[in-house]
């Protein structure tokens, strides 16, 4: 059964422009210009559709203008919005960004001195709307490391989204522990757990995750049968209107795990319980990785290959990073995914168990109540 559709509250996207806007007074930037669809979604709760774009502009005063497509959005907190055409006699148009950065220009004005962009956006078409030049680097200052440190701290309306993301889940493994039996090919498994999903959402939804593999460490669905005394690995990641959920379970085809599949499944979740125990706001995750690594290496020296978590939300891999390549600590407000796996042939091939948290002030909620069980 599908539940109530849910947006953004304009409430708090005013309060995230406010926070924005803390953070272009530290930095002497006049005006934020943003055209990604994550932080167009962020700042205004308005979330363009994959094929169309849209701009906003915030100003170091928190004026807010957002050049939208075709028609003004219900649910969309912004002081000034604009429309422009982004299809002609039902075509998508292909200049559309070039279109709305120029709409929102000549709507705000150009005397600004110093823009915020994002850089990892295209930002020759917000250069060329406001007249700069590329090489003007004293006009221009990247927001992106703003941005992904501002996006870490989850507000209750996205938390609501990624719930939503999270019950996407839940249904997605309670349908895969009915129907995985010997002989169903992964394709029919992926096929039964996206009706799954789209009758919780409601709605077609932007993603499904990415390993759908019996026998397996992960990747997409095969039209190959499961067979007996495998272990199929479904890690699921459901996008509900641009906020994603992240996490895996494993489940034996034959339901009878080997005894070397009940110990490794138990060393994983020794893991977990160890996250639960550990995280609070000011742990180092890079510390969290190395004592995850030697428990999972005491059980089998080199199974554990990747990462042991991440964070997530209108991004799939967000900070904090759960990786000895990065050196984060963890912060109230953010919501991460702890992943540990153990992998050898003799496993048929791997188990990998996965659940979703949210930072709190003195630990962590789990978010991924359902059940772990092989």
């Amino acid at each position: 059964m599908s539940l109530e559709p849910l947006n953004l509250d304009p409430a708090h996207c005013r309060a995230r422009q406010e926070r924005l806007c803390e953070q272009l007074a530290k930095h002497s930037i006049d005006r934020a210009v943003i055209v990604s669809h994550e932080n167009v979604q962020w700042l205004t709760g308005f979330r363009p559709h994959r094929l169309m774009q849209a701009a906003v502009s915030l100003e170091a005063d928190g004026k807010c203008t957002l050049a939208a497509p075709n028609e003004e959005p219900e649910h969309a907190a912004a002081d000034r919005i604009v429309t422009f055409e982004a299809q002609w006699h039902c075509t998508l148009r292909q200049e559309q960004l070039a279109v709305a950065t120029k709409l929102l220009a000549d709507t705000v004005g150009r005397e600004r001195e110093r823009l915020g962009i994002e850089h990892a956006a295209p930002s020759p078409h917000v250069l060329s709307a406001f007249g700069i030049d590329s090489a003007s680097n004293d006009r221009l200052v990247d927001l992106d490391p703003t941005l992904w440190q501002l996006r870490r701290r989850k507000d209750p309306d996205e938390l609501a989204m990624i719930r939503r993301a999270v019950d996407c889940t839940e249904a997605m493994y309670a349908r895969a522990r009915e129907i995985i039996t010997p002989g169903i090919t992964e394709l029919q498994v992926f096929s039964e757990l996206h009706a799954a999903a789209v009758n919780v959402a409601g709605e077609p939804l932007v993603a499904l995750g990415n390993d759908y593999q019996c026998n397996s460490p992960g990747g997409p669905p095969r039209d190959r049968p499961a067979q007996a005394g495998e272990l199929f690995v479904l890690d699921l990641g459901p996008c509900y209107r641009g906020y994603y959920a992240d996490n895996c379970r494993t489940i034996a085809v034959s339901g009878q795990p080997t005894d070397a599949q009940q110990q490794a499944w138990e060393a994983i979740v020794a893991v977990l319980d160890l996250v639960e125990q550990t995280v609070r706001p000011g742990t180092s995750a890079r510390d969290l990785f190395a004592q995850a690594k030697a428990m999972l290496d005491a059980h089998l020296p080199g199974g554990f290959p990747h990462h042991l978590g991440h964070g997530f939300g209108l991004f799939p891999h967000e900070a904090p990073h759960l990786n000895p390549h990065w050196n984060d600590q963890f912060e109230a407000g953010d919501t991460f995914t702890a992943e540990p796996g153990l992998y050898t042939d003799d496993l048929r091939a791997g188990i990998r168990l996965e659940q979703d948290y949210l930072v709190t002030a003195d630990g962590v909620e789990r978010l991924t109540n359902f059940p772990l069980e092989l």
